[in-house]
């Protein structure tokens, strides 16, 4: 009702008879050498916005009047493109360009100054771990008569060794090994909440009042019938208990999205992965679109970080729907031999990043996903 799919089916199906590129079971696309014309090196390109995000951004700068939070929209909208991109095995040399589009009479340049800013400061952390990527430049375009508020992409580019490719062979016998989306690693400075870039429609309009619908109508599709807008029941800037210490509803929202760059430069080439999924779009059933004939079964889920307990008693959207919007408390996980899964725990707690075995692929006779949580069993398959 509020135009928005989990599992986007319309895109899936508009898509469907598009070239998959040299491995269909890749997390992205992946082109022969079209650059150079070698056949020991691929390129691929990917590209992905802050999506709504951007929009409870505007909603806490108006209210607040802070501009650091649209630098958390540039980590948001270049996280989605980078961390897509490690789970092929690309994780340096990498181009960025951005696409920005705002309506001028709302956003104004002390915004994009702040977007610019912190797309830069991102940048310099990243080098600080040996990873590069280097800014081509991009396009902003004031156009209001399409955009309500603002939109943030990026795209990316490179180029790399076939040899050094991770596709996706997940296979009966692994152990999946997520990485936590919520804590405070090394690389960051604050508590993180885990909720990446994905169901913040669905996050916004559960979790705040009717209040800023009737302030900010720019801030929703006009589309929307006025039932489904902002119908939670909390500010902006109502505290919540986190550990020992009080942080908004807004700032857990925006929880700028981590990267897991640094972890997986350490990871890849390491051990023997089978399998890398970034569990955004789709959320706990995105592996579903990058393996075959098993089933990945997930029954020691790390405990649901608060956030996500907040958005579900907000909103008292079912469980098996939640496990399919929001990563639940990971956003990363690997597949691979149980004899690595320790060593692999290891290398991520070097980073203050909680990691462990959250589940285990075994043989099927079709694809499925089944999720053990203490909410209830959920099962999802590609029939359904």
């Amino acid at each position: 009702q509020r135009g928005v799919s989990a599992t986007k089916h319309e895109v899936h199906a508009a898509i469907k008879h598009l070239d998959q590129g040299l491995f269909p079971l890749a997390f992205c696309k992946v082109l022969p050498d079209i650059v150079g014309g070698d056949q020991d090196f691929c390129n691929i390109m990917h590209a992905d916005t802050a999506g709504t995000k951007t929009s409870l951004a505007y909603l806490y700068w108006r209210e607040t009047g802070d501009l650091e939070v649209w630098k958390g929209i540039a980590q948001d909208a270049i996280v989605m493109n980078l961390d897509d991109m490690a789970c092929v095995g690309c994780l340096d040399q990498i181009v960025l360009s951005s696409t920005i589009g705002r309506n001028k009479n709302l956003i104004p340049g002390d915004v994009l100054k702040a977007i610019i800013d912190g797309c830069s400061e991102f940048l310099d952390r990243l080098h600080d771990h040996d990873i590069v990527v280097t800014l081509a430049g991009g396009e902003t375009a004031d156009v209001g008569d399409i955009v309500r508020t603002i939109d943030v992409g990026y795209t990316t580019f490179a180029r790399m060794r076939r040899s050094d490719l991770i596709v996706n062979n997940i296979q009966a016998g692994d152990v999946i090994v997520g990485l936590a989306s919520f804590g405070q690693t090394s690389y960051e400075s604050e508590y993180n909440a885990g909720m990446g870039s994905n169901g913040l429609t669905s996050a916004r309009h559960d979790v705040l009042t009717k209040t800023y619908g009737r302030a900010y109508p720019d801030s929703c599709d006009p589309n929307t019938s006025v039932e489904y807008q902002y119908t939670g029941p909390h500010s902006l800037l109502d505290p919540i208990q986190i550990g020992d210490q009080e942080i908004s509803v807004g700032k857990l929202l925006l929880s700028p999205t981590r990267t897991y760059l640094p972890v997986l430069r350490q990871l890849i080439g390491a051990m023997d992965i089978h399998g890398l999924i970034h569990c955004t779009g789709g959320a706990q059933t995105k592996v579903m679109n990058f393996m075959e004939d098993v089933e990945v079964i997930k029954d020691n889920l790390f405990p649901l970080p608060p956030l996500f307990q907040l958005i579900q008693r907000s909103s008292a959207t079912d469980w098996k729907e939640m496990y399919q919007v929001f990563n639940m408390g990971h956003r990363m996980e690997l597949y691979l031999p149980e004899s690595e899964a320790q060593r692999c725990i290891e290398i991520c707690q070097g980073f203050n990043l909680e990691a462990q075995i959250v589940g285990r692929v075994v043989p099927a006779e079709e694809k499925k996903v089944t999720i053990r949580s203490d909410y209830g069993e959920f099962s999802y398959s590609a029939l359904r």
